[in-house]
């Protein structure tokens, strides 16, 4: 089994093509699929796709891009929304000062809210991170400094010392598609040194299909091909990266189960 940690099944792309995107996935070993939620008000859609699909869970947060229209959603009613057996992370949440579409001080405060809602939950905080490398090392660390949470920073494109940092606290790391691009060689060597027990891989679809689709609508199908050159990266066998991501996964994601029905 191989698991897609990180994708976005309620985007519109996907609307009409949910059933053949999970087939595809199982096809291909995928055996869990965690969609990812970007508005925390908008977690109904992401539980209608999750209690559709055995296979499929998903999370509760507010993405950075949308902090600013978030922010009465505080860490009691992230915590409140967890109920539901299908949520199994917080997030996503953090920082992105590549494309600033919320202000600053409004993505920090909504990451601090996500923390300690993982904090007090035990889930994982699923967190985003663009061009902010020093501020998120800082609030992490500050963060940690209150009381640990398990997190891992996904679709990480970050430097080494961002990682090296994360990993410190106890974060996991996961790869998307960026990871198979010929122009990421920093990226891959960032990869090949990270301990194999923190690793994930992810597509973050639809979004950063890798190499092998590139500009073609990513799916979860497809965290196949990054896994594939994870392996690579780190002089291991396909089998041992799909196995060794997916105990990570089970461990980090601790609500999801490890065995379906008979069913899925």
């Amino acid at each position: 089994m191989i698991v897609d940690s990180h994708c976005h099944l309620d985007f519109p792309d996907f609307a009409n093509d949910l059933d053949g995107i999970v087939d595809r996935a199982r096809a291909q070993g995928v055996g869990r699929i965690v969609t990812i939620s970007t508005r925390a008000r908008e977690l109904p859609k992401l539980l209608a796709i999750a209690e559709r699909f055995d296979a499929v869970f998903c999370s509760v947060g507010t993405h950075p891009h949308n902090a600013h229209e978030e922010l009465d959603i505080g860490t009691v009613d992230l915590v409140a929304k967890t109920a539901h057996p299908k949520v199994v992370a917080i997030g996503e949440a953090g920082l992105d000062y590549f494309y600033d579409t919320s202000p600053r001080d409004a993505q920090e405060q909504g990451f601090r809210a996500h923390i300690a809602a993982a904090r007090e939950t035990g889930l994982p905080l699923v967190i985003h991170a663009r061009n902010a490398d020093d501020d998120m090392a800082r609030i992490l660390e500050e963060e940690t400094g209150k009381g640990a949470f398990p997190a891992v920073l996904h679709c990480f494109t970050g430097g080494r010392d961002l990682a090296m940092r994360a990993i410190a606290l106890g974060l996991s790391i996961s790869f998307t598609g960026i990871l198979t691009f010929k122009t990421s060689n920093a990226l891959r060597a960032i990869a090949a040194e990270l301990p194999a027990d923190r690793i994930l891989v992810e597509t973050d679809s639809p979004y950063l299909a890798p190499g092998k689709f590139r500009g073609k609508r990513n799916e979860p199908s497809y965290v196949v091909e990054t896994a594939k050159v994870l392996a690579e990266t780190r002089g291991v066998s396909f089998d041992e990266i799909a196995n060794q991501t997916t105990e990570n996964f089970f461990r980090l994601f601790s609500k999801v189960p490890r065995q379906l029905s008979a069913a899925a």
